[in-house]
């Protein structure tokens, strides 16, 4: 996830310190991994050493110090920028449910096994997804439905893995494995 430009997106409403940002974030997106206090702090950190962000204030309530950033006008623009490129459409075929898949199919080990406990976990996620209790805010529902629908997805494509498994189709054998079958027979 572009964690910078999400930061940047979050300091468009105002200023903020890093628990703030690890907050709204967490709530901006609250089926995703919570960004860590760290990831937070160093990613202002970074943007503010670009220019993007910059120290407005540094404030000691009664607890540890806060520095409060705000949004640079270069941190506008590159926001802007951001929100304006489209995203990657599909560029990798290698998601650990992909990776374990072919691993089990190359290697001659149980891939409907696999296949049937991801498939499983799969539908236990998207009953959790859609069994919870609505999210109150509509834009982190909206952020819920994506993940939901990559689950969908990824049935959908195991469901193909299935049907390819049981009709036959095997990928072709490595010649290495090849010719380590034919010297044990």
């Amino acid at each position: 996830m572009a964690t910078a430009e999400v930061v940047l997106a979050v300091l468009r409403r105002g200023p903020a310190h890093g628990y703030d940002v690890k907050r709204d974030h967490d709530s901006w997106f609250p089926d995703s991994r919570e960004l860590a206090y760290g990831q937070a702090y160093a990613t202002l950190s970074r943007l503010a050493r670009d220019g993007l962000v910059e120290v407005v204030e540094t404030r000691v309530d009664g607890g540890p110090e806060r520095t409060v950033y705000a949004l640079t006008e270069g941190g506008s623009r590159r926001l802007r920028e951001w929100l304006t490129e489209p995203s990657p459409a599909g560029t990798s075929g290698a998601d650990e449910i992909v990776r374990k898949a072919v691993a089990a199919l190359r290697n001659g080990d149980d891939p409907a096994g696999y296949i049937a406990v991801q498939r499983a976990a799969h539908l236990r996620r998207m009953r959790e997804l859609t069994d919870a209790d609505a999210v109150a805010d509509p834009l982190a529902r909206l952020a819920r439905d994506h993940l939901v629908a990559h689950l969908d997805a990824d049935l959908r494509w195991l469901e193909l893995a299935v049907e390819r498994v049981a009709a036959g189709t095997t990928l072709q054998t490595h010649p290495r494995q090849a010719s380590t079958q034919e010297a044990a027979r």
